[in-house]
């Protein structure tokens, strides 16, 4: 199981985007995460008639390294570490490792 899944919102811990929040829109080979708005680079684009795109100079979002990616915590309202516990019915959850919170 993953610390950080598709579809959570995280703040940057290092980087040209340090202390931004953004959400998770997917994870690239377990160890890269592509995150909404973060790391955002100009890409010159070629027009393609046949898909309907325009052409001209395109933002797209970078994947963006695990290691400077830290799960948000909205009680703490700060970023937070990811732990995993086992329950009753021997299901792995995620937990934040301050407050032992359900993620």
């Amino acid at each position: 199981m993953r610390k950080i899944k598709k579809g959570d919102d995280v703040v940057i811990l290092s980087g040209k985007d340090k202390g931004k929040r953004g959400t998770v829109v997917k994870i690239i080979n377990n160890t890269y995460a592509q995150v909404q708005g973060i790391n955002t680079q100009k890409k010159h684009q070629k027009p393609n008639p046949s898909n309907g795109t325009a052409g001209g100079i395109v933002a797209v979002d970078m994947p963006i390294h695990l290691s400077n990616v830290a799960v948000y915590n909205f009680s703490l309202k700060k970023h937070d570490r990811v732990g995993f516990l086992v329950d009753s019915d021997n299901n792995k959850i995620r937990i934040f490792k301050s407050n032992a919170e359900k993620i």
